[in-house]
């Protein structure tokens, strides 16, 4: 069993790519960070599928939280005043526009700066599922 949780990402995009390297050093959240294209998604027990979805925490004991609810996850990890904005995120109303916003940037990542070709496909491929 894992002892750390994982942030998986879409490292085919470079909006992803670059957030997440934005998060890590600014935010530096407690977690393996990698790319879905690199992960052993079956021993994290995830689906290729979801993981071309949104971005995925994978807790050590497998619980997998997708979209705004991994990025609730990776602020509470980091502690301090990160961890009060993942709080909030985590709180009804909050949640619920944050999944919105999250939906929002994730379906339209490829015409965001640092989008990529790949962006628009898994975005398509998303909203045909």
């Amino acid at each position: 069993m894992r002892m750390r949780p994982v942030l998986i990402f879409d490292g085919d995009c470079g909006f992803c790519t670059t957030s997440v390297d934005v998060v890590q050093r600014l935010v530096r959240p407690r977690c393996e960070v990698m790319a879905w294209q690199h992960a052993d998604l079956e021993s994290l027990r995830v689906t290729e599928e979801r993981a071309r979805h949104e971005a995925l925490w994978v807790t050590p004991t497998g619980r997998a939280y997708g979209g705004a609810r991994a990025v609730a996850k990776v602020l509470l990890s980091a502690g301090g005043v990160w961890s009060v904005l993942g709080a909030v995120l985590t709180l009804p109303p909050v949640r619920w526009a944050a999944h919105g916003v999250y939906r929002l940037v994730a379906d339209n990542r490829g015409r965001l700066p640092g989008g990529t070709a790949a962006c628009a496909v898994h975005g398509a491929q998303a909203r045909r599922a």
